[in-house]
Formats: C-alpha cells, structure tokens, sequence
C-alpha cells in the first residue's frame, strides 16, 4: 500500500528519509551487529548517539551554554507536575491558559502552591491569544507560564508575553523546531517529540542552569527532580534511548534542509496554501483570529457536523488520514508539522475544492 498524507497532530509524520535509514540500520547499527533498539545505554556506541543528538539540537536553536538539555520521559504531561515541583520556590505561578494543555498545566500547579490564571482565551473556545503585553503578573511569581502552539485550536503566540521580568515556562510541543526561536528568553522551553521531532516517549526540556538547584518541593521524586538528570546527562535511569537515536536523525534531517529558517519559510508556504483557501471557501471556514493562527494546526468547519463527517470518512477513503478534529471542538484539523511536504497540502486542497463543488 502507498503512504498516506497523514495529517494526525501526533505521534505524526515523520520525514521519510529518516524512516527509510532507521529501517536500514535496524539489524545493524553501524557495524554492531546489532539494533538500537538492543543496544545498552551504557555503550560507548550509545553515548555517542546521545551526544551528537544533543550537539545537533544545540546546533539548530542556538542554545546558550548555560542551559541544559535533557531527553526524559512521561511525556509533557509529566512536566506540569515537574516544573512547579522544581521552580515553584515561593509557592506561587502565573498560568496564561489558552487551551486545553495550559489548563491542564495550571490544575496539575494548583495541588502544588498557588497557581493564579492571569489570562485566558476560554470564553471563545480558545480560538484568540489574550493580549499579554501588561498582565498582573504577580510580585512573587516564580514563573509565568504558557503553551505556545495550541495543537487542539490551531493557535500561536506570535509575540511571548511580557513576563515583568519573571521566568518564562513554555510548552513548545507541537511547534518545536518549525522556526527559528530564542532561547534566552526562557528558563524552560520543553515539548514532546512526537509532533515534530520522533516518535512519542521522547520529552525534551531546556532549562537555564540556575533553575536547577536541590531545592525542590518537599515529597518530590528522586526522578521528578531536573538535577538527578541533569547530572546524569539523561542517563539516571534507561533513557527512551531508540526514540532518542529517531530524533538525533531528525535533527540532522532538519540541518539538511537548511536550518531553522528554511523549516519556518517552508511551514509558512504551506500554511499559506490552506489558509489561503479556507479564506475563500464558500464552504469550509477556519476556527482562529487570522492573526493568532498556527503555521502547524489549522483547524476549520463546514458549519454542518453531518458533512464534516462525510467530509473526513470521503477524505481518508482518499488517502488524506487523522484529519478529524478534536472531540471537544469537532470538525476538522490538519496538522502539517515540518516532514508534511507541501504537496500534501496542495493535494489536500485540491479534494477540498471537489468536496465543496459536489456539496455546494
């Protein structure tokens, strides 16, 4: 069978070169005679894969020496416990919470000091970013935190916000490495690598060094605490070492291609060709402020649940997969995350068009 477009928001689509290579080197990873997948940890054939994968990463944001990267588990999921179990030294953080996962975020922070919703989008399903150039960020705030992509509504802070000074937390998972990005202007940038980077199992989290002190939540797990990993250059326990060895691939795919830059002019041309449609469509309509929209989740409606239906089953009848939205939002979504190439999108178009012609 030929491959699909797949347009699931994660784990996603993943760069067919680097398939292709992983399935080369899958009984013998350079001369080892063995798989990554059974490699020790502790190989010297392993570290070298680790490391390289993090100087790669390094490489491509720019990312300062006085930040550490580490390759963890549980997800990003785990780190809304992590980040206040770690950072919240006077008790108190401020949440800006623009979608499903920033509220997730915000409740998990509650059980833990005092966690204040500073701004929200909520009242218009999340379809806007709140204008967070003078929010009343709190005087003792250990960090202000956000979600900058939002894969569910198919929004994106275009501008971070002003923190007043106070560390910034972001939840960059579904738009890690679709852009050039600065990372001093955060004290933790973290994602899940199974949207843009790998396969899912894989968390990556960058973190300025003075936030990694022993000085955490009493009751904190020994694997909950940054410095254990940090110390241990990822390694305290197994790591997802074989989801880490996919990402090291994507890594050097995404320098091939030029870079941060070339990934962001691409993602823009492809967003570009579907908004550009949704604009002028009669029928179909996006869900998002034109100004707030996402270059990675375009989410959008017939404004009829029966023919948004129709729409998905006759779209993966055709080979345009995942395409359904979101449970709590309905219609349809297509993530095009950096291994979309752009012809999906333009042939995704294309049976648009045919789909809005035959049920005009």
């Amino acid at each position: 069978m030929a491959r699909v477009y797949n347009f699931s928001t994660g784990p996603a689509v993943l760069p067919e070169e680097v398939l292709k290579e992983a399935a080369d080197e899958m009984l013998d990873y350079k001369g080892t005679g063995m798989s990554v997948m059974e490699m020790s940890h502790r190989s010297k054939a392993y570290q070298a894969i680790i490391d390289e994968a993090e100087a790669d990463l390094r490489e491509l944001m720019n990312i300062p020496d006085n930040y550490k990267v580490l390759f963890l588990q549980g997800g990003a999921s785990q780190q809304f416990a992590m980040i206040p179990m770690n950072l919240m030294k006077n008790k108190v953080a401020d949440y800006i919470v623009t979608g499903q996962w920033a509220k997730k975020a915000y409740q998990e922070a509650c059980i833990y000091g005092k966690a204040n919703k500073i701004a929200s989008s909520e009242d218009k399903t999340f379809s806007y970013i709140p204008d967070c150039s003078d929010l009343p960020i709190s005087e003792d705030a250990d960090y202000v935190y956000i979600c900058e992509n939002n894969t569910i509504y198919g929004t994106k802070f275009k501008t971070l916000p002003n923190t007043k000074g106070k560390t910034l937390v972001a939840d960059v998972s579904s738009c890690f490495l679709s852009e050039p990005v600065d990372v001093t202007k955060y004290g933790v940038i973290y994602g899940g690598v199974q949207k843009n980077i790998g396969p899912a199992g894989v968390v990556i989290v960058i973190i300025r060094e003075d936030l990694i002190t022993e000085d955490t939540l009493p009751g904190t797990p020994t694997m909950l605490k940054y410095k254990i990993h940090a110390d241990n250059g990822s390694m305290y326990n197994t790591p997802p070492a074989y989801g880490i060895y996919i990402c090291g691939k994507v890594f050097k795919w995404i320098k091939k291609m030029g870079g941060l830059t070339a990934m962001k002019e691409r993602n823009e041309a492809k967003a570009k060709v579907l908004y550009d449609f949704l604009d002028q469509s009669k029928l179909f309509k996006g869900t998002v402020r034109k100004e707030d929209r996402s270059l990675m989740n375009v989410p959008f409606v017939t404004g009829n649940e029966e023919l948004d239906a129709k729409f998905v089953k006759e779209a993966t009848a055709a080979g345009f997969v995942n395409l359904k939205g979101h449970r709590t939002v309905g219609g349809m979504r297509a993530s095009i995350y950096n291994a979309m190439p752009i012809e999906g999108v333009q042939k995704l178009v294309e049976f648009m068009k045919k789909f809005e012609e035959e049920n005009a």
